[in-house]
């Protein structure tokens, strides 16, 4: 989920409040009416935190990808410029849902001498499942 679908489940649990409290009320239930404020609360502070959690992860990843591309801009033919942390620079674009730059990398990395051909191949399942994965969410958000 990005950033903009976070934020409109918060917008959306803003506005279930009200109706919630509303709900309390006609049936009487001052108790209910507390219990249920005390949940929005909460639900509204967790999906706070959550966002936060995803912006803070998507920014680390965003400055790997960074640190990543000035290693290979630096030295285009060393095969292990294209990793950083340990995870290869496609790995971090498909985390990003780029998935059209990892396919560039990939195939960039494919073509080095000292590449791995169990990396490139981890590399390109990977693709391929995102690939799939996208396929899948466009297809059922079309109603088919």
């Amino acid at each position: 989920m990005n950033y903009a679908a976070s934020l409109a489940v918060v917008v959306i649990l803003t506005f279930f409040f009200p109706l919630t409290v509303r709900i309390g009320v006609a049936y009487g239930l001052p108790r209910t009416l507390a219990t249920v404020a005390l949940a929005a609360v909460l639900t509204f502070v967790a999906a706070t935190l959550l966002i936060r959690w995803q912006v803070a992860r998507y920014r680390q990843a965003a400055e790997s990808v960074e640190e990543a591309r000035r290693q290979v801009n630096l030295d285009p033919q060393n095969p292990r410029a294209y990793f950083v942390g340990g995870e290869h620079l496609a790995s971090l674009l498909l985390r990003l849902g780029r998935r059209r730059e990892a396919a560039e990398m990939i195939d960039r990395y494919a073509r080095l001498g000292g590449a791995r051909e169990s990396e490139i191949v981890a590399l390109q399942t990977a693709l391929s499942q995102a690939e799939r994965r996208q396929r899948r969410g466009t297809h059922l958000g079309r109603g088919n």
